[in-house]
C-alpha cells in the first residue's frame, strides 16, 4: 500500500499510526504513512532542526518509508499540478495519480477456445514475449493476433495488455518515473508467473525505459524462464497519423503532459531479440517473424501449423511425368472419384499424400482423425475403388494412371490394395446401411478393393463449365485473404440457395466479429460443388443465384469472396460436417458457421430427419483436431410477419413467425409464386423460378 505524507513526522508520533495502519489496513487520520517492503524511513530527528537523515525502521519484519511525496513534473495532471492539496475530512485519493486515457482492448480469443487447449500439447513451453514500442506502433494489434495464432495451434498463450492492467491490477499507477518502473516491474512479476504455469505470455507495453526492460528480463532470467524482447518500430509520424486513441493530438495541445514521444522520452533497445518494423509490414508477416523466433527458440513447434500439401506436379518435372504415365497400367476412374482427385491435388485433405492407404483408412474410419504426426480431424475416407478384375491385374505393379475421359489426369505411385468392406464403411461412415441412401447406393455398387498410394496430378483441374474462375485453391483463397488485409475469416458452408435468413446470420457473424476487435472480417461464401443428389439445385443455378443476392447488396461485396469447394456431397452429417469445416480450415478460415442439420437428409424410408438436427453443431464444438476454428453456431431464423423481414426467432412472440421450410421454398418456386417480402432478395427469387421453370421445359 502506498500513502503520502505532507511534511516531517518524528518517530514517536509515527509509531501508534504504523501499528493501526499495519493492522486495519487502512489509512491513519492526519498524515498518512508510505510503507514497502524494502524501502527507508526518513524521519525528522530531534535536536537536529530541519535536517532529514535516512534511517532503517523495522517492523514485524518489515522496514517503512515516511517521505514528502508530491507529483512529478512531467506526470500526466490536468489542471494547476503545482498546487498543495489541502488535507480535510474528505476521502482522499492518498496522492495516487489515476491512470486516464487507457482503453480497454478485446481478446480475439474467448475463454472456452483458450480452455478448450491448453494443454493439448506436450512440453514445457513457458516464456514471455515483451512487446515494447511507442504509443500507435501497433503493440496491440500484434499482440492479439499473436495470441490468437497461437491458442489456434494449440499452444497455451495470453496477452498482458497495457490499458487493460491500468484498469485493474495497476489502475493505483499514475505516468511519473517512478509509476512506470513500478507498473512494469509489476506486470515482469505477473509475466513470470504466467510463463512459470506454462503459457506464453504476451507483455506489452510501452516500457519506455532500458533500465525496466532489463530488470524484467532479470527477473525471469532468475526463473530461468525464456524472455524475448521485441522492438515494435514505427517512426513517432507513423504513431501519429495512426493515433486511434487521439492521445498524441491532445498531447501536442499540452492536455497530457510526460506522454512518451512528446515531452517524455522513449529509450529504445539496444539488443532485441526481434525488431518488427510495422510501418512497412503487414500484421500478418509480423507474425509469422515472430513465429519464426519462437521455433528457432523451441517454444512452437515446427509441426504446430502444417503448410498445404498440393499434389500437383512440379512444372519443371511435368514433361518426364506425363511421359512416365503414358507407359503405366491405367484405370478407368469416374467423375465423383476425379472430383476426389481434385480435392488431393489442391492441398484440401492435407496432410495425405493420395488416396488413404489401409493405415490412414482405418484410423479415419475409426477415430476420424489422423494420428500419425499429431491428431488431425479427417473424419471421412478419401479412397479409390476398383474392382476385383482391376486389382489382380494391377498387383505388383509400382505406379498406375489413373484416366479420366480419355485423359491420364495422375499417377498412384506404389499403390497398396486393401479390402473395401462396404457394409462396416458405411455403418461407421452414415450410421446406417440404407441402401436408397443416394452416396451409400454409390458405395455398395463400387469397387470390392480399395487403392491408396502417393498421387501425382498432372494438370491443373478444369471443368470447362464457366464456373473454373471461383474453384479457388486454399493456396489461393490464403493469397486472396492477404489481399483484403482480412484478420479473421469465417466461412458459411451451403449447398442450397441463400435466403435472407442465411444473410442475417452471415451479418451479425460479421458484428460480432467487429465487436470482438476484428478490424476486417471476410466472409468465406463457399458453396460445395461436388456431386450432390438429383434434387438439389445445381451449382451453376446455385452460383447464379449467389451472384444475384451480391448484386442487390444482402451480402457486402467488398468483404466477401465466393468460392466453390470441390467436394462431393456425401450427407453423412455429423461426420461429414467434421470435414467440411476442417477443409475450410486448411485454406485460412478461422470461423466456421454451423447451421441446423449440417450435411443431413431426411431418412429414405422413414422421411424423418436422418440425424439429430442440433448434433452436427454439438459434434463440432467437441471434435478433435480443430483447434484452429471457432464454432459459431447456428440462430434460428424465421420469418418475422410483424417486420416484414428475416429475423432471429423469439419464443415470446412465436405467433409473429412464419416458419418456410425448403420443400415450402421449392414449391412456391416450382409453382411461379413470389414469397413474403423480405424472404429473399427479388433477383434472388427469380433466379430459383427460372430454374424450376426450366425443369418444366425439359
Amino acid at each position: 500500500m502506498r500513502h503520502s505524507v505532507d511534511g516531517d513526522v518524528s518517530a514517536e508520533k509515527l509509531f501508534p499510526v504504523v501499528v493501526l495502519g499495519f493492522f486495519l489496513h487502512q489509512a491513519p487520520p492526519g498524515p498518512s504513512i508510505y510503507w514497502n517492503h524494502i524501502s527507508r524511513y526518513r524521519i525528522k530527528r530531534p535536536g537536529i532542526p530541519g535536517k532529514k537523515k535516512k534511517k532503517n525502521i523495522f517492523f514485524f519484519g518489515l522496514r517503512f518509508d515516511c517521505r514528502l511525496k508530491r507529483p512529478a513534473a512531467n506526470m500526466e495532471t490536468y489542471g494547476n499540478s503545482n498546487k498543495k492539496p489541502k488535507l480535510g475530512n474528505a476521502a482522499e485519493n492518498w496522492g495516487m495519480q489515476r491512470a486516464t486515457n487507457v482503453t480497454y482492448q478485446a481478446h480475439h480469443v474467448s475463454r472456452n477456445k483458450r480452455g478448450q487447449v491448453v494443454g493439448t500439447r506436450g512440453g514445457f513451453r513457458g516464456c514471455t514475449v515483451w512487446l515494447s514500442g511507442l504509443s500507435g506502433a501497433g503493440k496491440t494489434t500484434v499482440s492479439m493476433a499473436l495470441e490468437e495464432y497461437l491458442v489456434c495451434h494449440g499452444i497455451p498463450c495470453y496477452t498482458l495488455d497495457g490499458d487493460n492492467i491500468r484498469q485493474g491490477l495497476n489502475k493505483n499507477l499514475g505516468f511519473s518515473p517512478e509509476d512506470r518502473e513500478e507498473n512494469i516491474r509489476r506486470i515482469a512479476e505477473v509475466a513470470r508467473l504466467f510463463a512459470d504455469a506454462g503459457l506464453v505470455c504476451i507483455a506489452s507495453f510501452i516500457s519506455p525505459y532500458s533500465r525496466d526492460r532489463l530488470n524484467a528480463r532479470k527477473i525471469h532470467e532468475a526463473a530461468g524462464l525464456p524472455f524475448f524482447e521485441v522492438f515494435v518500430d514505427a517512426p513517432l509520424d507513423v504513431c501519429e497519423k495512426r493515433d486511434v486513441k487521439g492521445l498524441y493530438k491532445r498531447a501536442r495541445a499540452g492536455e497530457i503532459r510526460g506522454f512518451t514521444g512528446i515531452d517524455s522520452e522513449y529509450e529504445k533497445p539496444e539488443a532485441p531479440e526481434l525488431v518488427l518494423k510495422t510501418d512497412s509490414c503487414s500484421v500478418n508477416e509480423s507474425i509469422q517473424q515472430l513465429v519464426d523466433l519462437l521455433q528457432e527458440r523451441d517454444i512452437v513447434p515446427i509441426d504446430g501449423s502444417y503448410e498445404i500439401k498440393e499434389l500437383y506436379v512440379q512444372e519443371n518435372k511435368l514433361d518426364l511425368a506425363k511421359a512416365d504415365a503414358e507407359t503405366l497400367p491405367a484405370v478407368q476412374i469416374g467423375k465423383v472419384d476425379m472430383q476426389w482427385v481434385q480435392v488431393l491435388a489442391e492441398g484440401w485433405a492435407t496432410p495425405l499424400n493420395g488416396f488413404m492407404r489401409e493405415r490412414e483408412y482405418l484410423q479415419c474410419l475409426h477415430f476420424d482423425c489422423l494420428l500419425d504426426g499429431g491428431v488431425i480431424n479427417l473424419s471421412v475416407p478419401v479412397v479409390l475403388p476398383i474392382s476385383t478384375t482391376d486389382k489382380e491385374r494391377l498387383d505388383g505393379v509400382t505406379a498406375v494412371a489413373l484416366v479420366y475421359n480419355g485423359r491420364r489426369a495422375a499417377i498412384l505411385r506404389n499403390p497398396e490394395f486393401y479390402e473395401h468392406r462396404k457394409e462396416e464403411r458405411c455403418a461407421r461412415q452414415w450410421g446406417t446401411t440404407c441402401n436408397d441412401h443416394p452416396y451409400i447406393k454409390m458405395v455398395m455398387e463400387s469397387g470390392d478393393w480399395l487403392v491408396g498410394g502417393d498421387l501425382q496430378v498432372l494438370d491443373k483441374i478444369y471443368w470447362n463449365d464457366d464456373l473454373d474462375q471461383y474453384r479457388l485453391t486454399p493456396t489461393e483463397l490464403k493469397q486472396k485473404f492477404k489481399e483484403m488485409n482480412a484478420d479473421a475469416v469465417f466461412a458459411f458452408q451451403l449447398r442450397n440457395p441463400v435466403h435472407n435468413g442465411h444473410a442475417l446470420l452471415m451479418q451479425d457473424t460479421h458484428k460480432r466479429l467487429i465487436e470482438r476487435g476484428y478490424r476486417r472480417p471476410v466472409l468465406l461464401l463457399h458453396p460445395l460443388g461436388g456431386w450432390t443428389k438429383d434434387d438439389d439445385v445445381p451449382l451453376p443455378w446455385r452460383m447464379k443465384q449467389h451472384t444475384a443476392v451480391l448484386e442487390e447488396g444482402i451480402l457486402n461485396p467488398e468483404s466477401t469472396i465466393v468460392a466453390i469447394f470441390p467436394s462431393p456431397m456425401m450427407y453423412a452429417g455429423p461426420t461429414e460436417v467434421q470435414w467440411h469445416c476442417r477443409a475450410r480450415m486448411v485454406a485460412g478460415a478461422n470461423f466456421y458457421i454451423v447451421g441446423r442439420d449440417p450435411a443431413g437428409m431426411p431418412h429414405p424410408d422413414t422421411g424423418k430427419d436422418l440425424y439429430e438436427p442440433t448434433h452436427g453443431a454439438k459434434v463440432l464444438t467437441m471434435a478433435p483436431g480443430l483447434i484452429t476454428l471457432e464454432i459459431v453456431p447456428f440462430k434460428v431464423a424465421a420469418y418475422n410477419k410483424v417486420k416484414r423481414a428475416m429475423d432471429f426467432y423469439d419464443a415470446k412472440n412465436h405467433q409473429d413467425y412464419d416458419f418456410i421450410s425448403g420443400t415450402r421454398m421449392r414449391k412456391m418456386a416450382r409453382e411461379g409464386e413470389n414469397p413474403p417480402d423480405g424472404f429473399m432478395a427479388p433477383k434472388a427469387w427469380a433466379v430459383l423460378k427460372e430454374y424450376y421453370k426450366s425443369l418444366e421445359k425439359a
